[in-house]
């Protein structure tokens, strides 16, 4: 009986999402009077003895390179074989773009129980409860696994990274991996410093720029935040931004501590992705914007006067 978190990674690091669900896993193992481990699948240049430190004893990985690129398949089936090499009674994955197509899969194989969007360690004072957001966040539910093998995939930004001391075991696993049905020719990789899936702080910008010309001004407050830029729908619809920064319920959703929204009006579409963040500004000139009703913090203004003094006192807090 242990707890079973998979890793998971993108240019040979881990993803800060992986982080968050090996110190979920290793609190929920101390819950359950167990030991946590992790599962890697790949090959990346970090040192994962020191993976320890977020709680895991031992690392399984099945190092193929051939495992660098995301086959959902594939994964689905090297991961339900490890969960019997390994006897894990609890599987934790990131519910992250990985975890959401390799999760469901894992729980199928298994038949096992499967809670997507965790948000907190189970309850386990009258069996095992996961509570979850539901309503693209606009509520919670308590969900009960009965199954004698349960997965969760924690919802990325809502459990904090703990790190202690220690190191942990690295083990190659050995499980068969079948050849990939489908072939990377060529990958694309999205622009930008900080990947947005994984940015603490997101500034956003809407139509109220105007233009593709004016988001020169967002960019260089997220720069001076170490933020990502991200937009709304009509304005990656408008190429005015590539659509990797589209962001909502038909874009990305995101949790981040701080999102920025500039000149946004806040549709219910964009508010479903973003309301899991844990504090919200708003910029617009309209008083009457949706969006404030939803955020934390307000400035009723334009965005082309409000925003260079933001800059500004930025930079005059790093002198």
């Amino acid at each position: 009986m242990s707890v079973l978190i998979f890793i998971d990674h993108s240019e040979g690091h881990v993803k800060k999402a992986s982080l968050e669900a090996l110190s979920y896993g290793a609190a929920l193992a101390g819950k359950l009077g167990t030991t946590a481990d992790g599962i890697l699948l790949g090959t990346v240049t970090e040192d994962l003895t020191a993976l320890g430190k977020y709680g895991v004893k031992k690392i399984y990985q099945v190092g193929q390179e051939s495992l660098n690129h995301l086959d959902a398949q594939i994964f689905g089936r090297v991961v339900s074989d490890a969960v019997g090499k390994t006897g894990a009674t609890v599987v934790v994955f990131p519910n992250n773009l990985s975890g959401k197509a390799i999760a469901p899969r894992v729980a199928a194989r298994l038949k096992a129980g499967f809670v997507a969007g965790a948000v907190a360690l189970p309850d386990l004072s009258a069996g095992f409860t996961v509570k979850k957001n539901v309503f693209s966040g606009k509520a919670f539910a308590h969900i009960s696994l009965n199954t004698p093998v349960k997965i969760i995939a924690l919802n990325p930004n809502s459990y904090p990274v703990t790190a202690t001391e220690g190191q942990a075991a690295v083990e190659a696993l050995n499980v068969t991996v079948d050849s990939p049905r489908v072939k990377v020719v060529s990958t694309t990789q999205a622009s930008g410093q900080v990947p947005l899936t994984e940015a603490e702080i997101v500034v956003s910008g809407g139509r109220g720029l105007k233009g593709p010309e004016n988001w020169g001004m967002i960019e260089e407050l997220a720069k001076l935040l170490g933020a990502a830029t991200a937009c709304s729908r009509p304005v990656a619809d408008a190429h005015w931004r590539p659509h990797n920064e589209h962001v909502g319920q038909t874009g990305i959703a995101i949790a981040p501590n701080l999102y920025i929204a500039i000149g946004i009006s806040g549709a219910i579409q964009h508010l479903a992705g973003v309301n899991r963040s844990k504090v919200i500004a708003v910029i617009n000139k309209d008083p009457e914007a949706p969006f404030f009703k939803a955020a934390d913090y307000g400035i009723v203004g334009d965005a082309f006067e409000v925003v260079p003094k933001m800059i500004q006192a930025v930079k005059n807090l790093k002198k």
